[in-house]
C-alpha cells in the first residue's frame, strides 16, 4: 500500500478531519507538523505544495500536492473508500456527498471562526458576547437541521458512517468541550457519544487545543 504523507498539525480542525479519515480508511501515513506554533507553512519549499500556506496538505505515494481538507476528503473516498463509506452507486454517493458538502460549508463554517475562535482564540477583553450569542443562533439552526436527520438516521447521511461523518463529525468534540450555552439536543449528543466509541475519532479528533487558547 502506498504511503501517505501529511503536514500540519494535531490540532488543526481541518487536519483532524483528514487524519481521521486517514484512521477509518486504515491508510498508512507519515504527518509533519506544520503551522501555528511549528511554522514552516510561510517556507517557500511549503508554499510550493500549497501557495495559501494553510494546512493540511497530503501527497500520496510523493504524487501532486493536494490542498483544501474537503478535496483531499474526497479524493481519499474515491481512491480508498469502500461502500457504504463512500457508495458505489452515483445517486447514493452523490447523496453522501450533499450532506458532506452541507457539514464543511453550512455548519464547520459557522462554528470555527464565528464560535471556537471567539471563545478559545479571542483573548477574553476582546470578547464580543452578543456577538457570539448571534453565532450561536446561526449554528443553533444548522444544527437543528442535524438533530432532525440523525432523529432518523444513526448516522448523518444515513443508517450507515459515511464520509459525511468525517466532515460534520470532527467539529463536534470542540463544540461541547467549549464553555458556551447548548440546547438539549437529544439525538445529536446520542449521535457524539458514538463516534467518541471510535478508535480514530479518539486518537485524532479528540485533540488538546490548550495550545491555541489565547488567555
Amino acid at each position: 500500500m502506498t504511503m501517505l504523507t501529511v503536514w500540519g498539525r494535531a490540532n488543526s480542525s481541518n487536519v483532524q478531519a483528514v487524519m481521521w479519515a486517514i484512521g477509518e480508511l486504515g491508510l498508512p501515513y507519515e504527518r509533519h507538523d506544520v503551522g501555528h506554533k511549528f511554522g514552516g507553512n510561510d517556507k517557500p519549499e511549503f508554499l510550493a505544495m500549497n501557495p495559501n500556506g494553510t494546512v493540511p496538505v497530503v501527497r500520496d505515494d510523493g504524487g501532486e500536492p493536494l490542498w483544501e481538507s474537503a478535496a483531499i476528503l474526497r479524493y481519499l473516498a474515491w481512491r480508498y473508500g469502500e461502500p457504504p463509506f463512500w457508495p458505489a452507486e452515483l445517486a447514493a454517493r452523490a447523496h453522501v456527498d450533499k450532506w458532506a458538502e452541507w457539514a464543511k460549508v453550512e455548519v464547520a463554517a459557522s462554528f470555527a471562526k464565528p464560535v471556537f475562535w471567539r471563545v478559545v482564540r479571542t483573548a477574553p477583553a476582546d470578547r464580543d458576547p452578543q456577538a457570539l450569542d448571534k453565532a450561536l443562533a446561526v449554528l443553533g439552526k444548522k444544527l437543528d437541521i442535524a438533530e432532525a436527520q440523525l432523529s432518523r438516521h444513526a448516522y448523518l447521511a444515513g443508517d450507515d458512517f459515511t464520509l459525511a461523518d468525517v466532515q460534520f463529525g470532527h467539529i463536534l468534540y470542540r463544540y461541547f468541550d467549549i464553555d458556551i450555552a447548548r440546547p438539549d439536543r437529544p439525538a445529536l449528543s446520542g449521535y457524539y457519544d458514538r463516534l467518541t466509541q471510535r478508535p480514530a475519532y479518539r486518537e485524532h479528533v479528540m485533540v488538546s487545543y490548550e495550545d491555541l487558547r489565547v488567555v
